[in-house]
């Protein structure tokens, strides 16, 4: 394995990494013939993706692209993802991955916030960028994947340098936040290599084998376990990691065969997906030794590691600090939701609303640091123009998860909820108060709370609850009394609509409840838990109106 210094950038380690793994698989795409682009799969060497690599570095240091520069790139999960990636971080660009599935004003919002230089796109795709970038105030060049060659435009902004240094950063990944708007985690190449390091080196079930692993991940390269967890593990060790386009239940097993994966990847909502197929005897015909995520239903665990025959390691990590907590090593308490203990480098504790510590058995919320003397070290460095939200996370010199968790006497910790205002849905954090945002620009919508209702698939659903403006008095609610089924049902169906052509499919509500009143104390600040019953499924409510199926991932 590759040894990582302490000074060491991303360029030093993949130069570094070609020379030692040479014709070993990096990066593969599985054949899948409904793909639009390599059909038939494709495989790129750690030579190969150097010499791609410096290749286009050259190109951008040439157009004048170095330090303080970012650049957009709009390419889902194809390999060029990473070849453009690793070529901006070795000129010293920062990368900034854009969520496909976004909306025009969700991609207004993130390229003013970012000020990216650059946009790099798919011709397919590239009218998408156009309409963002005529709408927005910062005006990046936009150009695409097929016309890079030719068409790279010169930098509009004088670079500082082209020579990165560990605190260069290498990445600004949005993720949800609970006050609304995403946030940009800026990720420097000590981050991402200190996280390939750690998944390379954390021993028990997750024993990484230099040169002889090869990594399914069908999450997506503008998430950080795809882009920046399991892909620098890989770098690091001489290893493959196997990128599909999207984690589809129909493919899954045929491509982890036909591509001879040794560790997979997943989220929750892939375990019963998979556990709802058909049995059959290829059901082990594999050639997987873990599964590593998050989120499987406890009472699935022990089902799916017998049926499919082998073990789903579970994890716990974020953005703003992907070194995982990871239940690797034996005696694991399966079906529990345990997610790891704290070890050298990643301290824990669990403390109350005032960050007093909890005893062993209370649950209550997970702060995190690397150690007392160093609370920061490769932790992410910071939200981007965001000084005072990254303070708050660090406030008593901890880490604020927003996790709500447990934690045994053995040290063992168990994940027990989010944050209340975050909704995790199919590996999405969804910011309710986003979507409470886009709701009440409705004219027809006064007061909104949005929460998590269950789902049996997707671990949790967006759910609004709506007060109705009366059009003849403004300023108090329509009662809902008066309206049929039939109005009601297009009224919500307007609401959905709305929210889903101006957010990403995902955040719009799958559920939309019509109520006359939204509970609120004195000062009118909305108490969501007093919504519906405790205890009670919100789903099963009378006038619950189900908008799920409306919910698809292309308009």
């Amino acid at each position: 394995m590759l040894v990582l210094k302490e000074h060491y950038t991303i360029r030093d380690v993949l130069y570094e990494a070609a020379q030692i793994y040479g014709d070993n698989a990096l990066i593969c795409a599985p054949r899948n013939p409904t793909r639009d682009y390599y059909p038939d799969g494709i495989s790129f060497s750690f030579t190969n993706t150097a010499e791609i690599v410096k290749g286009l570095a050259e190109k951008y240091a040439q157009a004048g692209y170095g330090t303080p520069h970012k650049i957009g790139l709009f390419l889902a999960s194809r390999p060029e993802h990473m070849m453009h990636k690793l070529a901006m971080n070795s000129v010293g660009v920062c990368c900034v991955p854009i969520n496909p599935d976004y909306r025009t004003n969700e991609l207004v919002y993130l390229i003013n916030h970012s000020k990216v230089e650059l946009i790099v796109t798919l011709a397919n795709q590239k009218h998408r960028i156009d309409k963002a970038v005529q709408q927005s105030e910062h005006k990046p060049d936009v150009i695409t994947l097929e016309g890079f060659e030719e068409q790279l435009p010169n930098a509009k902004t004088l670079r500082v340098s082209i020579e990165p240094q560990e605190n260069t950063p290498a990445s600004i990944l949005y993720t949800s936040g609970t006050t609304g708007r995403p946030k940009g985690c800026v990720l420097s190449h000590r981050y991402e290599l200190a996280a390939g390091d750690w998944y390379a080196k954390q021993g028990g079930l997750v024993s990484i084998r230099p040169q002889q692993e090869r990594l399914y991940n069908p999450l997506p390269l503008f998430h950080v376990n795809a882009s920046i967890l399991s892909f620098f593990c890989m770098l690091l060790t001489g290893n493959c990691q196997i990128q599909p386009e999207r984690f589809q239940v129909s493919r899954w097993w045929e491509e982890i065969r036909e591509s001879r994966a040794t560790i997979v990847h997943y989220l929750g909502v892939i375990i019963p997906m998979l556990l709802k197929q058909p049995e059959s005897d290829l059901d082990k015909h594999h050639s997987v030794r873990l599964g590593y995520g998050a989120g499987v239903e406890p009472q699935l665990h022990a089902i799916f590691e017998e049926r499919f025959g082998f073990p789903l390691v579970e994890i716990w990590g974020m953005t703003e600090m992907v070194r995982t907590l990871t239940d690797n090593m034996p005696p694991r308490k399966v079906g529990t939701r345990a997610m790891g203990r704290a070890v050298p480098g990643l301290d824990v504790q669990v403390v109350d609303s005032e960050d007093n510590p909890l005893p062993d058995g209370t649950p209550g919320e997970m702060v995190i640091r690397y150690s007392a003397e160093n609370p920061r070290k490769d932790f992410f460095s910071g939200y981007l123009d965001n000084e005072e939200a990254t303070e708050e996370a660090w406030r008593n010199g901890w880490f604020h998860t927003g996790d709500v968790v447990v934690k045994d006497p053995d040290g063992m910790i168990h994940f027990v909820d989010r944050d209340k205002n975050i909704i995790r849905r199919s590996g999405e954090n969804i910011a309710a108060a986003e979507v409470e945002a886009q709701l009440l620009l409705h004219p027809k919508v006064r007061q909104a709370a949005v929460l998590a209702a269950p789902d049996e698939i997707r671990e949790a659903e967006v759910m609004a609850c709506i007060e109705l403006k009366d059009e003849d008095n403004p300023g108090v609610s329509l009662s809902i009394d008066n309206l049929s089924n039939e109005e009601k049902q297009l009224i919500a169906e307007e609401i959905f609509n709305f929210c889903y052509e101006n957010l990403a499919y995902y955040k719009a509500p799958g559920w939309i409840y019509l109520t006359n009143q939204i509970p609120t104390t004195g000062t009118q600040k909305i108490q969501k838990h007093k919504i519906f019953t405790p205890g009670d499924d919100p789903r099963k409510t009378p006038g619950v109106i189900d908008m799920r199926a409306k919910k698809k991932r292309n308009i």
